[in-house]
């Protein structure tokens, strides 16, 4: 079943100023290539997506026009712009998905992910579990680190892995299952978007509208332990660094 891909690269990074300044932290580069490079090439593995949305604003539409003309794939990779020029006036991530439904990107089921990680588990793996079970999926994995845990979604599963409860950067986190910006959305879920940002919702962590979903459908969680890489600010872009140039 044909879909697409969405990553979500609207940011400004300001956690990792003075680097990321005057470019985006998803071309930030690690061992000689972008960090989009890497979820690009996860992308490609799965037969099913046709096309590649990449979410940015205004101020570095530029430096993604440029990435894009580099890629021998390029055709099938859009990037929209969604209009901002400041953290301030940011979107937020729920509301750049909602956008890029709104600018007529999006048609099919979704697979979204956050700009801002390098995961090495197989998205094709991730994408059978989606059309297996038939429901909105997320990625998760063990975290035993407490403060990791409540900087990030947090999902309770059952025998199934179906999710019974999921809480975005929990006070007191009630699992040990982390769950990255990495989700199966289908076409019927997106059309809710509309319904939670009128309702007053968080508009940027996308773990919220996802913690909102689960009270209301079913969604499943895809279990991967290979690493994942998250990059939030300079010392974790370092630690990465280091790790992939010492390999």
């Amino acid at each position: 079943m044909a879909m697409k891909a969405l990553i979500l690269a609207a940011g400004y990074a300001t956690r990792m100023y003075p680097l990321t300044f005057d470019r985006p932290k998803a071309l930030l580069p690690v061992a000689g290539k972008p960090i989009l490079d890497y979820l690009l090439e996860g992308i490609r593995q799965v037969r099913e997506v046709e096309n590649v949305i990449v979410v940015t604003n205004h101020k570095f539409l530029g430096p993604f026009r440029d990435w894009q003309r580099r890629l021998p794939d390029r055709a099938r990779v859009q990037i929209l712009d969604d209009g901002t020029t400041c953290n301030e006036g940011r979107l937020g991530a729920v509301a750049d998905i909602r956008f890029a439904l709104a600018q007529g990107a999006v048609d099919s089921d979704l697979l979204v992910m956050g700009a801002d990680n390098i995961f090495h588990f197989g998205f094709a793996k991730f994408v059978d579990c989606f059309h297996q079970t038939g429901t909105d999926c997320i990625a998760v994995h063990i975290q035993r680190d407490r403060s990791k845990l409540a900087r990030t979604g947090v999902a309770e599963v059952d025998e199934n892995w179906r999710v019974t409860r999921f809480e975005e950067k929990p006070r007191e986190p009630r699992s040990i299952y982390a769950c990255p910006p990495f989700y199966g959305l289908l076409r019927a879920s997106l059309q809710l978007l509309g319904e939670y940002l009128d309702q007053g919702n968080n508009a940027d962590a996308p773990g919220y509208f996802i913690e909102w979903l689960v009270r209301r459908n079913a969604v499943h969680a895809f279990f991967f332990d290979e690493p994942r890489h998250a990059i939030g600010d300079l010392d974790s872009y370092r630690d990465v660094c280091q790790l992939f140039e010492g390999r």
